[in-house]
């Protein structure tokens, strides 16, 4: 399997040859709002394209993480490692969190 730290970098050096932006971080979180809303819609209108654009999604985060110089694999494991750790409880109806570990 290849690390998204890789990819990353295959991201970012496939928008350099392209041409694409790869120094508005402001314009790439629009754009990635807009391939996150075209995935909910695809899934909504159960269009069998959902899956390309949560690959879009996932090619923006990608690139935006490599512009900023985050290891996008490294935060995704702590994170999961916290959220792991975080007791919720339903309150109201509402998943609350109700200890953080």
């Amino acid at each position: 399997m290849v690390s998204l730290n890789k990819l990353q970098k295959e991201v970012l050096q496939n928008k350099l040859d392209k041409g694409f932006n790869t120094t508005d971080i402001f314009k790439e979180f629009c754009l990635i709002h807009e391939e996150l809303s075209e995935a909910c819609r695809a899934h909504y209108r159960k269009q069998n394209d959902v899956g390309e654009e949560l690959a879009d999604v996932a090619i923006y985060l990608l690139g935006i993480s490599e512009m900023l110089k985050i290891n996008l694999e490294k935060e995704i494991l702590a994170k999961m490692q916290k959220n792991k750790k975080r007791v919720y409880k339903r309150i109201n109806g509402v998943m609350t969190r109700v200890k953080e570990a």
